[in-house]
């Protein structure tokens, strides 16, 4: 059936693009690479990464994990970036559930353990905001976290990440359902 919409970006917007690498706020975000395995099997035994995002992994599944991304960046579905800080991978950022025609996408992000407490996770999401709407041409990014976790809610903030509201029962995590906060970014915010 015919959109009466003209999409926000054509199909073939992302992928055309070869995934950059963005240096801003002092960290810089990077493709994920093969070599990156040791730190992403140290994340994902991470209690508290595990706590949010729900998984573990195995050797294999890593591997697989890091090179998906390629494939996601081409399908224009998904992107993940590795955060360096210092020239050292410390984290994740990454959109998900990308909508060209829609201008939407979500973000995600999860820092290591030794570079908590020296906002990585809001130096990246401002980076990488600034790449989606000034570069991509993102109308609209959104994150969601468990209303438990305190430290995201924060990061959101300091992003200039809208509250938006509470979506009962909405995340499925290992100790049940949790209400999740929503916050979002438009690229018309100021």
């Amino acid at each position: 059936m015919p959109s009466l919409v003209t999409p926000a970006l054509p199909l073939g917007t992302m992928a055309a693009l070869t995934q950059p690498e963005i240096i801003a706020n002092g960290i810089t975000l990077r493709p994920w690479r093969a070599s990156d395995l040791p730190v992403v099997m140290a994340a994902f035994a991470d209690p508290a990464i595990q706590r949010w995002h729900c998984r573990s992994m195995t050797d294999q599944e890593a591997s697989d994990w890091i090179h998906s991304w390629q494939v996601r960046w081409r399908d224009e579905t998904d992107a993940a970036w590795a955060v360096l800080d210092t020239g050292t991978v410390v984290g994740q950022i990454g959109l998900r559930r990308v909508d060209l025609a829609e201008g939407l996408a979500s973000v995600s992000y999860w820092v290591l353990a030794n570079a908590r407490g020296r906002r990585v996770a809001p130096r990246a999401l401002d980076a990488l905001t600034a790449w989606s709407f000034g570069t991509l041409g993102l109308h609209r990014l959104a994150l969601s976290h468990s209303t438990a976790n305190v430290a995201s809610c924060r990061v959101a903030q300091r992003a200039e990440f809208a509250a938006e509201g509470t979506k009962r029962g909405e995340g499925r995590h290992a100790d049940g359902w949790h209400d999740m906060h929503l916050h979002a970014r438009l690229r018309t915010d100021v």
